[in-house]
């Protein structure tokens, strides 16, 4: 048992549920959870555009919660793991990393939410990588067989 992967799983499921559960909140949400005043302006005028970004971005972390819990050995095995959890891992870290750049931080967003969610997308991608690094040898090719 991975308690990495399955932490990373958990992780991107409670992202993808929060995700969700911002589209029904509406605006209040939007502006609570960081989405900035751009996005939950557009929701306040019943816009499309904030439930389907937020949507795609609740069906990403689905997926990426499926990669962790097939990797750990919770769901059947899905094709090309390895090469997921790594891609994985890397977007995660570097979003992360993107907080020490001040040049990527959006002006709509204040420096808490920058800051928090830039700790919690270093959780995840920490939980993705050790995990993977761990389940290595077991994701290979041939295991797979």
């Amino acid at each position: 048992m991975n308690i990495w992967l399955i932490a990373a799983g958990l992780g991107s499921l409670a992202a993808s549920v929060l995700h969700i559960a911002c589209i029904i909140g509406g605006p209040a949400w939007y502006r609570f959870l960081g989405a900035g005043e751009g996005m939950a302006r557009m929701a306040t005028q019943g816009s499309w555009v904030p439930a389907a970004i937020t949507m795609a971005i609740a069906a990403v972390l689905a997926v990426w919660s499926a990669y962790a819990f097939s990797a750990a050995g919770l769901l059947a095995r899905l094709p090309l793991a390895r090469t997921a959890l790594v891609l994985i891992s890397a977007v995660l870290l570097l979003r992360a990393a993107a907080f020490l750049v001040r040049s990527s931080w959006r002006p709509d967003l204040s420096f808490g939410f920058m800051l928090w969610s830039s700790l919690i997308v270093l959780a995840l991608g920490l939980c993705f990588a050790i995990g993977t690094w761990q389940a290595w040898p077991e994701l290979s090719e041939k295991a797979a067989k």
